[in-house]
């Protein structure tokens, strides 16, 4: 079902595309109704245009506060034009049709994101707009509603095709984003407010974000996927390569939690399905990478490189040689991209994220789903205490709580070894504790790393003495975990008895 466009009202925060739809509007003798400074740019454009306040007899007031929000605009948007009581009321009244609605709202987001001064986010709140907006959207039937500037080139076509007129379908498919609009609007508006008053968790709440792109398919092939951001996406620059999949970017925003996570230094971690392979830091990217990837390399095959430095030729040559899905790092050297970027299917991706700390975990749970601030606090030696007699040296303890922050971010029940501020063993995702230690130890042996001054650390503690004895029998010299367990008298004997360094962590760090 085809309606003639007659009469359009035009009010938009964003003037930078409105005049390409200004000509087809005049071709096809549309009336343009608008206010404030759309209505003057339209005038200065050089078009016809019939001033809001002067349509319906009532200047805006309250600085601008009112303007569109009269009844005879609205009942000119929403009346029914095959209910025969709605056109009676309109004759009556002397009411005309708008047909087509135009409206961009003011840049509450962006203002957000610049100023903290309250008084000009709260004037940053569109109400005109998005009441428009609904209006028109919620009376596709007859009204045609355009919320965004990349609509307009469709609008264009769909006029030129149907000589004025648009089609049901394309109405129907414009309010369906119309009102996703004022959805996505309004919830910025909503996160607002709950963080200036420090809710949290507030009753009723609401997630948006913006389509980055659609992926080929989900987690598996036959799961459909897309990937939505919170804001204008622009943090991960893809160099090289196939376009990324739901495992790409699931495992690179791990990695980079990750590498968020490390101390000042040269960091790298390879991800796979999740989990760290391997971690390390050094003051050479050369052998931070080697050390990550020598952690477990045949775990490595086919993994993400996430790492905090520019990459070199160097390092390019050695990550060459194996087989890896993407790389990410700050940047590249100019010969290093030449290198990687032999091989096609390689995604090479620049970071350029600014802040990539989360404050709220989401996760489903069938329709439910659950929220909870992230665990990413930054440790320090205050976090901990030392419970065995034995000390450690300043190096070890420093080792420790590498190992312990890195075990934050393996599937509990997680064991990690580390030596020298590297990986060397990690054991994940196990119901039993102890069966986490002896796939760590199993790692660390299968693959010939050195046992000196070597560290252990657990997410929880130690039901059994069984788990950290397995530990210490491999050659763990130093423990990490969190105290709690009514058993906690007897890892600490344990450990003076085997002169083992045990530190205890005021946290727990449980990864599901």
């Amino acid at each position: 079902m085809r309606k003639m466009i007659r009469r359009a009202l035009i009010s938009v925060s964003d003037k930078s595309e409105i005049k390409k739809i200004l000509p087809i509007l005049k071709k096809f003798k549309v009336e343009i109704l608008s206010s404030g400074g759309t209505y003057s740019y339209i005038r200065n454009s050089g078009f016809k245009c019939i001033d809001v306040a002067e349509y319906t007899n009532f200047k805006e007031i309250l600085d601008g506060r009112v303007k569109t929000l009269h009844p005879q605009i609205h009942a000119e948007i929403l009346f029914k034009r095959n209910n025969k009581k709605h056109v009676s009321q309109m004759k009556h009244k002397k009411f005309k049709n708008i047909d087509l609605v135009i409206v961009n709202f003011y840049p509450f987001e962006k203002t957000v994101l610049k100023t903290n001064n309250e008084n000009t986010i709260i004037e940053n709140i569109d109400i005109g707009g998005p009441s428009l907006v609904r209006s028109a959207a919620k009376n596709f039937k007859n009204v045609t509603v355009i919320t965004s500037n990349y609509q307009l080139d469709s609008l264009i076509r769909e006029m030129s095709i149907n000589k004025g007129s648009t089609s049901l379908k394309f109405r129907k498919e414009l309010s369906q984003e119309a009102f996703s609009e004022t959805a996505y609007y309004d919830t910025n508006i909503s996160k607002y407010f709950n963080k200036i008053v420090s809710v949290r968790y507030p009753k009723k709440i609401t997630f948006n974000g913006l389509l980055v792109n659609k992926l080929r398919y989900g987690e598996n092939p036959h799961q459909s996927g897309a990937f939505y951001s919170k804001d204008n996406f622009d943090e991960l620059e893809k160099l090289n390569g196939k376009e990324l999949s739901y495992n790409n970017y699931n495992d690179i925003y791990f990695g980079l939690d990750i590498i968020n996570s490390l101390p000042k230094g040269i960091g790298t971690t390879i991800i796979k399905h999740a989990n760290p392979s391997g971690v390390s830091i050094n003051k050479r990217q050369l052998l931070s990478f080697k050390q990550a990837f020598n952690c477990d390399p045949v775990s490595a095959f086919g993994g993400v490189i996430v790492c905090n430095y520019k990459i070199n030729y160097e390092t390019a040559k050695e990550i060459y040689k194996n087989f890896f899905e993407v790389v990410v790092a700050k940047n590249f050297t100019t010969d290093a991209l030449s290198i990687l970027r032999k091989k096609k299917n390689l995604r090479i991706i620049k970071n350029k994220q600014k802040n990539g700390l989360n404050e709220i975990v989401f996760k489903t749970l069938s329709k439910n789903f659950i929220l909870q601030n992230s665990d990413n606090n930054n440790f320090n030696k205050k976090n901990f205490k030392i419970v065995s007699k034995k000390k450690p040296s300043k190096k070890m303890f420093s080792d420790l709580i590498f190992a312990f922050n890195i075990c934050r971010f393996v599937k509990s029940n997680a064991i990690v070894l580390t030596n020298n501020n590297s990986t060397v063993g990690i054991g994940s995702g196990q119901p039993s504790r102890l069966d986490s230690c002896e796939i760590a130890i199993n790692k660390m042996k299968k693959f010939n790393h050195k046992t000196e001054n070597l560290v252990a650390a657990s997410d929880a503690f130690f039901p059994f003495v069984d788990g950290i004895e397995t530990l210490v029998q491999s050659g763990v010299k130093a423990v990490i975990q969190p105290y709690g367990s009514i058993r906690d008298k007897e890892i600490i004997k344990f450990a003076n008895d085997t002169k083992t360094i045990l530190v205890f962590s005021k946290t727990r760090h449980f990864r599901h």
